[in-house]
């Protein structure tokens, strides 16, 4: 049974590093591509298109003000900000006013859905509502738990120079909000785990999808895959619309541009919620890419290794097992948390990397134990092709 484990660990092993060397060599062609936008940015500096930013809101989120104040202070001549609760009390929504309040100059518009239309994704009624009342063409969607730079919105635009853009979206790294060990493991899994994903996908088949920190699309396109209410019930809205536009016959971009995503679950019960949440939706989204997803991670397999190769007596090769296992992580780290997000926390990339890589695994395989999902204080089932349903 140990030469079974041994083998199994180091086929493991072999398939996580075939990925993680898929993943930087596609790193080289993206800062290529930064490098290129950069200069464009330089290059072209008019090119501003008058935008509208929606974003939607739900409750007061932890230093909601002060994220929601980056948006304020954007290098960009003519865009708007719209707000969007269910309620007109909602928490949220106080603190945008507060915030707006301070900037005159921007225009911005708050809006409440009533709870109607009732979607089982309320975000949708938000998007919906906000996008009727849009005064401009280009739409941008950014989540609150987001933080920018006031470079934003230019790099946001730049992809629309190309008629056939129909769409763009972001990387991101992960910052916990208010620090704490689970939040930052949850952080530098969006830095670092998500981004691989993201960059393996774009060299294999380009991007079909949009993540949700960030995206932004034409509304003639958005009308044309029938409104935001084509994923009303889906739980991975932003995966639907940048799938959508795809399949229109337009393309989708992956900036140079990261921001910030905010982790603002910061106990434990909470990141935990949220982790399997999101690795259950990508399960129904993506079924046949989410079951592959197995072979990417490392620790797993060099625990595996460690524990196969010491019950052999072969302690050199367990060490040695182990090292792979931790040397191939942090090489990931620094290609994709550090050259492509930018992600400034080196303590994060070295040494919590290798554990959420570890949590990711057993993340995956819980993925697989139930289709229920927590959400917004509701729980939710959920149904093949990524659909929700409530559950009582």
């Amino acid at each position: 049974m140990s030469y079974a484990f041994l083998a199994l660990a180091i086929f493991g092993l072999i398939t996580s590093s075939v990925f993680a060397g898929m993943v930087v060599a596609a790193v080289p062609d993206f800062l290529r591509e930064r490098r290129r936008a950069f200069a464009a940015l330089e290059r072209e500096p008019r090119f501003t298109p008058p935008l509208s930013l929606l974003k939607p809101l739900h409750g007061a989120e932890p230093r909601l003000a002060e994220h929601l104040a980056t948006f304020f202070e954007q290098d960009y001549p003519v865009y708007e900000i719209l707000f969007c609760a269910r309620s007109a009390e909602d928490a949220g929504l106080a603190i945008a006013r507060e915030v707006a309040a301070r900037y005159p100059h921007v225009p911005v518009q708050f809006l409440a859905t009533g709870g109607q239309p009732d979607y089982i994704n309320a975000k949708v009624a938000s998007l919906e509502h906000m996008e009727a009342a849009a005064r401009y063409d280009i739409l941008v969607i950014s989540d609150s738990d987001v933080r920018v730079t006031a470079d934003y919105l230019r790099s946001v635009a730049l992809p629309f120079a190309n008629s056939r853009v129909g769409g763009m979206t972001c990387v991101y790294r992960g910052v916990a909000a208010e620090g704490g060990l689970w939040a930052r493991l949850e952080a530098v899994g969006m830095s670092v785990e998500m981004t691989a994903g993201v960059l393996v996908a774009r060299s294999l088949e380009g991007i079909q999808f949009a993540l949700g920190p960030t995206m932004a699309f034409r509304r003639e396109t958005v009308r044309r895959m029938g409104g935001f209410r084509v994923t009303a019930d889906f739980c991975s809205d932003d995966f639907i619309l940048g799938n959508e536009t795809h399949k229109l016959g337009e393309t989708m971009i992956l900036s140079h541009h990261a921001i910030d995503h905010m982790v603002i679950n910061s106990s434990f019960w909470q990141s935990m919620l949220h982790q399997a949440r999101w690795m259950k939706s990508t399960r129904f989204s993506r079924p046949k890419g989410h079951l592959g997803t197995a072979l990417t991670f490392s620790m797993p397999f060099g625990i595996l290794g460690l524990g196969a190769a010491m019950a052999l007596h072969q302690t050199a090769m367990a060490i040695g097992l182990l090292g792979w296992a931790v040397l191939s992580r942090l090489i990931l780290s620094v290609a994709v948390g550090n050259w492509v997000v930018r992600d400034p926390s080196w303590f994060n990339l070295l040494v919590l990397y290798p554990v959420r890589d570890l949590m990711g695994f057993f993340f995956w395989v819980a993925s697989y134990t139930s289709s229920k999902i927590h959400w917004r204080g509701r729980r939710f089932q959920l149904l093949a092709g990524g659909r929700m349903r409530a559950v009582k």
